[in-house]
């Protein structure tokens, strides 16, 4: 509330934010209007997505420079403005969740063979997001098109309420295992991955090969293993097991071209 107040978003009728935000600027977006700014330095949509979501759609259209100012508030849930008059900082604590289409024409790799882009097309395309900033992404899942008879598919899928109840079950370890701190997997430290992300000699194996494989950086190691200790929790699990590894290897393993 206290940062819509400032960004003079708030609405008369209902002056208090009683829901976490979610917020889906255009891919024109400027990078001040991301991070904040102005003479008078006011919050941007990285702040006003603070304990919410941060929607970008179509991540290769945007601005690379308003893409790499995420960079940094990603790592310090914060974000500092400066100017001559002043300094500000305003909280960015918020969960970036991104899309994208495989190409250009969106119909790369699909089996109907629809796609015209020829593969440096695909490629630049693909490049525009940064090695740095897809380390920052800690899960990346391949969609694919839906097709004609999935539309007509009667069969039911699985309630959001029975997710809801997996999710809660997670959050709940997670706050018994963090205590009043408030932390929760995410923003674990050095620290607390020593503690509660311990592996397996199998696991630690399994850890090597990847990183050896995919060429991996320190911080995409440490996204895994906090992943990886989430998809524990999510399994009921208290130590993270082999295949949880594998899971949370899984989601690094889609390949977005030149990095």
């Amino acid at each position: 509330t206290k940062i819509y107040s400032i960004a003079g978003e708030l609405e008369r009728e209902n002056p208090l934010v009683t829901r976490r935000p979610f917020r889906s600027p255009h891919h024109t977006v400027s990078s001040r209007a991301v991070t904040g700014g102005g003479a008078i330095p006011r919050p941007g949509e990285i702040s006003l997505a603070h304990n919410g979501v941060l929607f970008l759609d179509e991540l290769p259209e945007y601005n690379r420079t308003a893409m790499e100012v995420l960079r940094q508030p990603l790592e310090d849930g914060k974000v500092t403005i400066s100017r001559v008059s002043s300094t500000v900082t305003y909280p960015a604590e918020f969960m970036m969740v991104c899309a994208m289409n495989p190409c250009k024409c969106g119909w790369y790799g699909d089996p109907s063979d629809r796609c015209r882009c020829s593969q440096r097309d695909v490629d630049a395309y693909r490049s525009r997001i940064s090695g740095p900033m897809l380390d920052r992404i800690d899960i990346v899942v391949e969609v694919p098109s839906v097709h004609f008879e999935d539309l007509r598919s009667r069969r039911e899928a699985e309630p959001s309420a029975q997710v809801k109840e997996r999710v809660n079950a997670a959050r709940a370890m997670q706050n018994r295992r963090f205590g009043d701190t408030g932390m929760c997997n995410a923003r674990m430290g050095p620290a607390e991955m020593r503690k509660y992300c311990e592996l397996s000699e199998e696991s630690a194996q399994l850890m090597k090969d990847a990183f050896d494989a995919m060429g991996l950086t320190a911080r995409s190691y440490d996204r895994i293993l906090k992943v990886a200790r989430t998809v524990a929790d999510l399994d009921g699990c208290e130590e993270i097991e082999p295949q949880h590894i594998a899971e949370a290897i899984q989601y690094r393993a889609v390949n977005l071209g030149n990095r």
